[in-house]
């Protein structure tokens, strides 16, 4: 026999319970936010359902009135002709005789039964001296439904009074109906008769009206919620069709437009929204061209600059090695060559780099690297730049000792470009140097504490050849692609480049690298505001990665 399966303990129960109450209340909601045509046809439904009560409301309570209106006026009719006949019967018999009296009384009772058919009625004599007669009436019961309010406004009055009421049924139910009194003379006084009429036809003849008109209501409401639901789908249709058509063209299949039927104003919409497409596939497909033509010039243009360059540059070697020879400016004009040679150099390298990436044509080769000892060996290469600036390099090493997969030439390279812009702008400061690591990342922070930058130059610091400040003389000499070059080179590994700076405290660039192919979340390993920073800091410039690559062998 197989044993019997625990049961989990009763919080966990209580917690899937819950789960499963709380899925039941967001499904509904989730709906509303997302279907246009739910909400379309609730909100009609709901309008509907408030008007279609309120006249429901207004019409049954027209015909509650009229019903009871003309039943009354028909009743006090009815009662005036009972009464008449009654008097007539008393008027007959001209005997004081209370025995007499008494048959008369019954007489006039029994033609009042026949005229009036009132479902009971209530006689009172008023008192006679020396006679005592007892009131009448139907059945018992029936003297507590005439109210003394009536009693005295038929005493104290003349003509006819009634009063609305709820008398007993011989069943035990209860019935609506209508108390008619009216005064007769009666002997040597007089007597109060009230007629007890039975509303129930009436109140039958209402609630059939009612079902009526709430089931005339209801399937009011079906055929409105069909109609609503209809119009939506022939108004909705078209936006989803425009939706659907904007993101293929988000996507890149610029061809795609909307059908065009008719000249309605969904048709309208259609021919404005394809003549925007075409507009934009056209200055797509220009600017597109425009870019290939300039990364092609690019291209060629760096390519066919190599042979010359290569020319002037072991021509200037040689000038270089002879310059002993020659008098001082010369001498100096062959040094100034030299470096140039070099800087062009540099600069032509970066363009093609520049062009590679531009053209998707970048390769990573990724191996596992060390972080650590990858910028120990940046902060080496750099040791001349370091001591020319005055400032001193700190590593700080939390973590990121373990190898990742990475580029090595390409890591390398954003580390020396950070390392060479932080020198050049620290104002002699010291630069420190973070690596951290984490689960999901590991990240490489370069900070200065040096004039720093405004917010808006921040957002502009990886342009190409863009300067913060064109005037100031630079220590070495960069092309003005190195931050560009490095973003680029940040977005291939899937990772992120971030800056923040401020003026007069200083920049802090952080480079963070995924450890796998998820790309980088948004926990970073080395945060992107420093820690020594004052509380109020601007927002982090950031500029997203182009397109994650996973990092190959």
């Amino acid at each position: 026999m197989s044993a019997e399966q625990p049961r989990p303990p009763a919080s966990l129960r209580a917690a899937l319970a819950a789960d499963r109450v709380r899925r039941a209340l967001i499904a509904p909601i989730r709906i509303w936010r997302r279907s246009l045509r739910v909400r379309t046809v609730a909100i009609t439904l709901l309008l509907s359902s408030v008007a279609l009560l309120a006249v429901d409301t207004v019409v049954s309570y027209t015909i509650a009135q009229g019903l009871f209106h003309d039943r009354v006026q028909q009743l006090e009719s009815l009662s005036l002709r009972a009464n008449t006949a009654a008097q007539n019967t008393i008027n007959s018999s001209s005997s004081n005789d209370q025995v007499v009296l008494e048959a008369v009384r019954a007489q006039a009772i029994a033609s009042v039964a026949q005229v009036a058919r009132p479902a009971g009625y209530y006689w009172l004599t008023n008192p006679i001296p020396g006679q005592s007669f007892a009131p009448v009436y139907s059945a018992d019961g029936i003297q507590q439904v005439v109210s003394p309010e009536l009693q005295a406004a038929v005493r104290g009055g003349s003509g006819q009074h009634w009063q609305s009421v709820a008398f007993p049924t011989a069943d035990g139910g209860m019935h609506p109906g209508v108390v008619v009194g009216d005064t007769l003379h009666f002997g040597d006084g007089s007597a109060q008769l009230y007629l007890i009429y039975d509303l129930d036809d009436v109140q039958t003849t209402l609630t059939l009206v009612q079902r009526a008109l709430l089931v005339g209501g209801l399937v009011l409401l079906v055929l409105i919620g069909a109609v609503a639901a209809v119009v939506a789908s022939l108004v909705i249709a078209p936006l989803k069709q425009a939706a659907a058509t904007s993101e293929q063209l988000a996507d890149g299949h610029l061809e795609q437009r909307i059908p065009e039927h008719g000249d309605d104003v969904v048709a309208t919409l259609a021919r404005s929204f394809n003549r925007m497409a075409e507009s934009l596939q056209r200055q797509i497909t220009q600017l597109a061209n425009l870019s290939r033509v300039q990364q092609r010039f690019v291209s060629d243009v760096s390519h066919e600059l190599r042979t010359p360059l290569t020319t002037i540059r072991l021509a200037s070697d040689v000038i270089y090695d002879a310059r002993e020879r020659y008098d001082a400016p010369t001498a100096r004009s062959a040094e100034l060559l030299k470096a140039q040679v070099q800087r062009f150099e540099l600069l032509l390298a970066d363009l093609l780099e520049i062009s590679r990436m531009d053209a998707r044509a970048a390769d990573l080769s990724g191996e596992p690297t060390n972080l650590v000892d990858l910028v120990r060996e940046g902060i080496d290469s750099l040791g001349g730049l370091a001591e020319e600036t005055g400032s001193s390099v700190r590593l700080h090493t939390p973590g990121g000792h373990a190898s990742v997969d990475v580029d090595a030439r390409r890591i390398a390279r954003i580390v020396r470009n950070l390392l060479a812009n932080a020198l050049e702008h620290g104002e002699g400061r010291p630069i420190d140097v973070t690596i951290d690591s984490s689960g999901s990342a590991v990240a490489v922070g370069v900070r200065d504490h040096g004039i720093g930058m405004d917010p808006q130059d921040a957002e502009r610091v990886f342009d190409r050849f863009w300067r913060a400040d064109p005037s100031r003389q630079r220590r070495i000499g960069g092309t003005g692609l190195g931050l560009a070059i490095s973003l680029e080179d940040a977005a291939l590994h899937g990772g992120a480049l971030e800056v923040w700076s401020r003026r007069g405290d200083g920049t802090n660039f952080v480079l963070t690298l995924p450890r796998g192919s998820d790309g980088v979340d948004q926990h970073r390993p080395v945060p992107v505001v420093p820690a020594d920073a004052a509380p109020e800091q601007p927002p982090p410039a950031r500029r997203k990665p182009r397109r994650p690559l996973r990092v190959g062998s």
